[in-house]
């Protein structure tokens, strides 16, 4: 099949053939992007605001939700996002399904994490990407659309029932609370941090009860509130 690109120039490298003799055009004309069964990719906003100066407690923290209208995790709270296009760069459809399903546009968003377990999405092997924004909430218009049920800026705190350390991993144990009173939205998230201690930290936060969250959604917001909690306590 052709090239998935229309200029390949940048991709000759040498300009070598390969083991079969093929130049880099009849590799791609030959080459087969359905050998094996893909993953599917999404992206997941955490939108953040706050409506007086943010302290490093994150004390006034709000966060953007939407009810989900359709399987899977019908009925529950999520973050906006949705699946990438084939041509469309990920802070793009960050952007785009942010805007379809809330009608926020036009703010800074930026990628800092990716989420993988195979058993996350009953619908297919799902891999998103997470991206994180803070906006002033009074400039800010919220209406749900596409297949958001509901929108709503929910008050978010995070609370640590309790940490440990065992063979070289620290655990930390999280309850993470959503309030929107005017919805009758009051839902709680339990999540737990594993991170490997050292030089090289490797890190999951793993949602061990969602509450009304939706999928994995819970430790995905854990995560952005830690990241911009440690960056205000650095501004201090």
């Amino acid at each position: 099949m052709p090239a998935f690109l229309d200029d390949i120039s940048a991709f000759y490298g040498t300009g070598e053939r390969n083991a079969s003799g093929q130049t880099l055009e009849e590799f791609l004309k030959e080459y087969d992007p359905y050998k094996y069964k893909n993953p599917c990719c999404t992206t997941d906003a955490v939108v953040f605001s706050a409506g007086e100066e943010l302290g490093a407690d994150l004390d006034g923290l709000k966060v953007l939700l939407v009810r989900r209208s359709n399987h899977p995790s019908i009925g529950c709270w999520a973050l906006p996002g949705g699946f990438v296009n084939l041509r469309e760069n990920l802070e793009d459809t960050a952007r785009r399904e942010l805007e379809e399903e809330t009608g926020v546009k036009g703010i800074a968003v930026e990628q800092f994490a990716c989420y993988g377990d195979f058993d996350r999405d009953p619908r297919a092997r799902v891999i998103t990407t997470a991206y994180m924004a803070l906006v002033d909430e009074g400039q800010i218009t919220v209406q749900a659309g596409d297949d958001a049920a509901d929108a709503a800026w929910c008050t978010v705190s995070l609370k640590e029932n309790g940490r440990k350390t065992e063979d070289g991993w620290l655990f930390v144990d999280y309850s993470l609370l959503l309030l929107n009173d005017e919805k009758g939205i009051r839902t709680t998230a339990d999540i737990t941090k594993k991170e490997r201690t050292g030089l090289i930290r490797e890190k999951k936060y793993v949602v061990t009860d969602r509450g009304m969250t939706a999928v994995d959604h819970g430790a995905i917001i854990v995560q952005a509130m830690e990241i911009l909690q440690r960056r205000l306590m650095h501004a201090r």
